[in-house]
């Protein structure tokens, strides 16, 4: 208990980490996603060793774990090696996931004020798709093409997002970082940025116009086909090393049920036309509620109505 504390304490200075306990707080009300996985400082200290040991036999069954192996391996010595070492686990688990209930996102606002903070930590995001939706590796094209940003990092304005270059040029953020998180059967597909308070609502209104640009068929020429250049840099780069390998092979049994090769990647993300991009970004980002969070010095934050507004009216 007293580790899983000061691991809380840790987290608790770390405002992008902060700030995303406050987007789901707010994005999934009533939902399990809405708690946080460490969860309030109460439960932590009434945690018993029965709770641990009932945990552990619910959700550690065969049908929830998947061992991989990557690199100079032997098949078949891993099986035996599993057949030893997992041979008394429960095939099945007996929690029902549907007792979770549905996870419905809900836009809406949360605003922490604190003067003291420097700088403000701000988060928009709408409503995203789960790791098996056919529309996934759309996301993650869209959130390159968004991109990210960093003062501290060299290329300044010379970079290939049309949002680093009008914040770069504007200094209107320390940074900024599209993001598209997923679940089993939702998502959050967002922006995260770090801003001072007199530039506030520029910062806002230029995350908000860049969805909206591209949105009203604003793509210019090539930047989808650097997007997807850079998306299957990521991935590869993701597979660099046997550890890195086993986790991909994991995550995907788990997520998909198979294995998807990096080929098979390539053709999903090659499939990906304009035309896609466009209607993705009008169905779940133009003309709807986001969700939004923002903690330190909020006072020049403009009206979730505004926000609101910026969803669509950026395309007149």
């Amino acid at each position: 208990r007293s580790v899983i504390l000061k691991e809380k304490q840790v987290v608790e200075q770390n405002l992008e980490e902060v700030i995303f306990d406050y987007l789901h707080d707010v994005a999934y009300q009533g939902t399990a996603l809405q708690r946080t996985i460490l969860g309030t400082e109460e439960n932590i200290k009434s945690i018993t060793r029965n709770d641990l040991v009932n945990y552990v036999a619910t959700h550690y069954t065969g049908d929830r774990m998947v061992i991989a192996a990557a690199g100079g391996v032997n098949h078949d010595e891993i099986c035996k090696l599993t057949e030893k070492s997992f041979t008394s686990i429960k095939p099945n688990s007996k929690f029902d996931v549907s007792s979770l209930g549905s996870f419905n996102f809900t836009g809406s606002q949360v605003l922490i004020r604190d003067d003291l903070i420097p700088n403000v930590h701000a988060v928009v995001a709408f409503q995203g798709v789960s790791w098996q939706h056919p529309d996934y590796f759309t996301f993650l094209i869209l959130q390159s093409i968004v991109g990210s940003w960093d003062r501290n990092l060299g290329g300044g304005n010379n970079l290939s997002s049309r949002l680093a270059e009008v914040i770069a040029t504007e200094g209107l953020a320390q940074s900024f970082s599209a993001f598209n998180t997923c679940y089993n059967n939702t998502g959050l597909f967002g922006n995260y940025f770090v801003t001072d308070s007199d530039h506030l609502e520029d910062c806002f209104y230029e995350v908000m116009y860049e969805w909206q640009r591209i949105g009203k068929r604003g793509l210019m020429e090539g930047e989808l086909e650097l997007a997807k250049t850079k998306v299957k840099s990521a991935i590869l780069m993701q597979l660099d090393g046997s550890s890195n390998i086993a986790e991909d092979i994991g995550r995907n049994f788990i997520a998909l049920g198979r294995r998807i090769e990096p080929l098979e990647v390539f053709k999903r993300i090659d499939a990906v036309t304009e035309a896609d991009v466009y209607r993705v970004q009008d169905e779940y980002l133009y003309d709807t509620d986001p969700a939004v969070a923002a903690i330190g010095p909020v006072k020049n934050i403009p009206d979730y109505n505004t926000i609101r507004g910026w969803t669509y009216w950026n395309r007149i």
